[in-house]
């Protein structure tokens, strides 16, 4: 009798288990539809500027440093100061350098005259050696001090060449046209030949601009480099925060290789500097007009979702579900994003209520929306 009170109850359990499922299945009826703002994907004509982080460059810059050690005795420039090649810099203590070649002279002349005496022994033992006169080991003894005292002249004068030279080195000249720096030596430092840095020079008009160029861009400057002169002078432009700087500049070269560590390619603009605006060491924007005529896919970049360092957008697929696809995005364009790769023309996206949306959302179009791509 127990057992089957116990077995009409357990009855009664799943009945009740299945009438509350049923019950709750009935409650809950299909998911609820989003609510969002969508849009189709059009390509449009779009006038911009690839930006990259560039840095000012003078073309031909240099260490100042002293070929001979001593004191500085003299400087014949105002720090910042412009300087034409050739003009004098700075002076080492030429004392030193001065009675090194007067000494050095001096031994010059002395195996001189000995060249003139070897000279004249030998063409007398000659003589006498005519008329047989002389023993002949006589005569090649002559002949042999003669040639030595050649070379001596010979070393004498090469001492006096690097003795002089030491001396010129001792006054430091511009080695190019250019503006000189705030100088690190004062008078009476002293300063060792070869390591101690004087100052430095650059050259101040045109001023280059170097930036890095990914590889995949390479094509792309390279036909720029071989345009030349022939291309748009506005193609290539600098900005220093919202300042734009008012001369264009010229694409001048393209490094010989690709950097394996970041895959790019150093390449340099030159611009004019007629103001002396640009200083070497400055960074800037390099701002590389587009070209106007080829179509790109732009979309409001409020459309677009970051995940983990990546951007998504959410695609309308025919059963009015959501799909997430990842998107390469390019340069702003005022609200607007230029989409390089992961969609195309035609393609339907959610611009407003993504902040609700998961992969496989159920959503419904509250209104169509006037999508801004493209437009300025």
């Amino acid at each position: 009798m127990l057992t089957n009170f116990i077995r009409n109850y357990s009855v009664i359990i799943v009945i009740t288990g299945l009438f509350s499922c049923g019950q709750n299945q009935q409650q809950q009826g299909p998911p609820a539809s989003i609510p969002v703002t969508v849009d189709t994907v059009r390509a449009t004509d779009a006038v911009y500027y690839d930006e990259y982080p560039g840095t000012v460059t003078a073309l031909d810059q240099t260490d100042i440093r002293s070929q001979v050690t001593g004191y500085v005795t003299n400087i014949f420039f105002k720090d910042g100061q412009n300087v034409v090649k050739g003009q004098k810099l700075y002076a080492i203590d030429q004392q030193l350098y001065n009675a090194n070649y007067q000494q050095a002279l001096a031994n010059f002349q002395v195996q001189q005259t000995n060249l003139e005496k070897a000279q004249k022994d030998a063409d007398r033992y000659h003589e006498l050696d005519r008329q047989d006169a002389i023993a002949k080991q006589q005569v090649d003894y002559a002949d042999a001090a003669l040639e030595a005292a050649k070379k001596q002249v010979a070393a004498a004068q090469a001492n006096v060449e690097a003795v002089k030279a030491n001396l010129n080195f001792s006054i430091i000249p511009a080695p190019f046209s250019g503006t000189i720096g705030i100088s690190q030596v004062r008078l009476g430092t002293s300063v060792v030949a070869g390591q101690t840095i004087l100052n430095t020079i650059s050259t101040d008009n045109p001023m280059a601009v170097d930036f890095a160029v990914d590889q995949s861009e390479v094509y792309r400057f390279t036909k720029l480099l071989e345009q030349g002169n022939r291309i748009n002078d506005s193609i290539f432009s600098i900005a220093f925060g919202n300042d734009i700087y008012p001369d264009h500049g010229k694409i001048s070269l393209i490094d010989r290789a690709v950097d394996p560590q970041t895959g790019t390619i150093r390449t340099r603009l030159i611009f004019p500097n007629n103001k002396d605006l640009l200083k070497a060491g400055m960074t800037t924007t390099v701002r590389v007009l587009n070209n106007a005529s080829k179509k790109v896919i732009t979309i409001p970049h409020k459309a677009v979702t970051e995940q983990l360092g990546e951007f998504f957008v959410y695609v309308v697929s025919d059963s009015s579900k959501v799909t997430q696809k990842k998107v390469a995005l390019g340069r702003t364009i005022g609200k607007s994003v230029i989409v390089k790769d992961g969609l195309i023309e035609g393609d339907v996206i959610v611009v407003e209520g993504i902040q609700n949306l998961r992969e496989g959302s159920l959503i419904s179009i509250s209104k169509p929306s006037a999508m801004t791509t493209g437009k300025q």
